[in-house]
């Protein structure tokens, strides 16, 4: 048998959109400890490719600026957008990616891992008023400088984490798993 308790907060899990945040801080203890559960993400042969890079205060605003200087097409509502969305946000985490050296296992693995940590973070966000949004704008690969990532390193995208006071209500519809399982005996 499952635990319920578990089993009710993955269908708790949801992403809470930048604009929905109210600008109020997290402590950096509490981001610390979202981190902390991150890194009980399983990987193959236990490599850990996660890791992060947290922008808060002016920080943000360093990044901001570079992913609206490396827009291929720039527009007055894109810019609007990111400064607003970076404005709302207490924490924006550059969620990125080490490969094995040896590249012992395939990089999908590694990937799949580090989403695996990031899903540990929304889950560490359920039952209180701190929501996050996993985003890949499409200058993330052109990040890797500004970032001071190494050749075997990549960023896979950004999660905003931020308070909020209230969503709305909303259901979800989500396929029916049976149709999508096949026993074979």
């Amino acid at each position: 048998m499952i635990n319920r308790d578990v089993s009710k907060i993955i269908k708790k899990r949801r992403s809470i959109f930048p604009k929905q945040f109210n600008g109020d801080e997290i402590s950096n203890n509490t981001i610390l400890e979202i981190l902390q559960n991150a890194n009980t993400a399983p990987s193959h042969k236990l490599t850990q490719p996660w890791f992060f890079k947290i922008f808060t205060k002016s920080g943000k605003q360093k990044l901001a600026n570079e992913i609206i200087k490396l827009k291929q097409k720039k527009s007055d509502i894109f810019e609007k957008k990111i400064i607003s969305n970076f404005e709302l946000s207490s924490h924006i985490i550059c969620i990125c990616m080490r490969r094995d050296k040896s590249k012992s296992i395939p990089e999908w693995e590694e990937i799949a891992a580090t989403a695996m940590a990031v899903q540990n973070i929304w889950l560490s966000c359920v039952n209180s008023k701190i929501g996050g949004y996993w985003s890949s704008p499409d200058v993330i690969g052109k990040l890797n400088i500004f970032l001071n990532l190494s050749k075997n390193e990549r960023c896979l995208g950004l999660f905003y984490l931020g308070i909020y006071d209230s969503t709305p209500l909303r259901s979800v519809p989500r396929k029916d798993i049976e149709t999508d399982i096949e026993w074979i005996e």
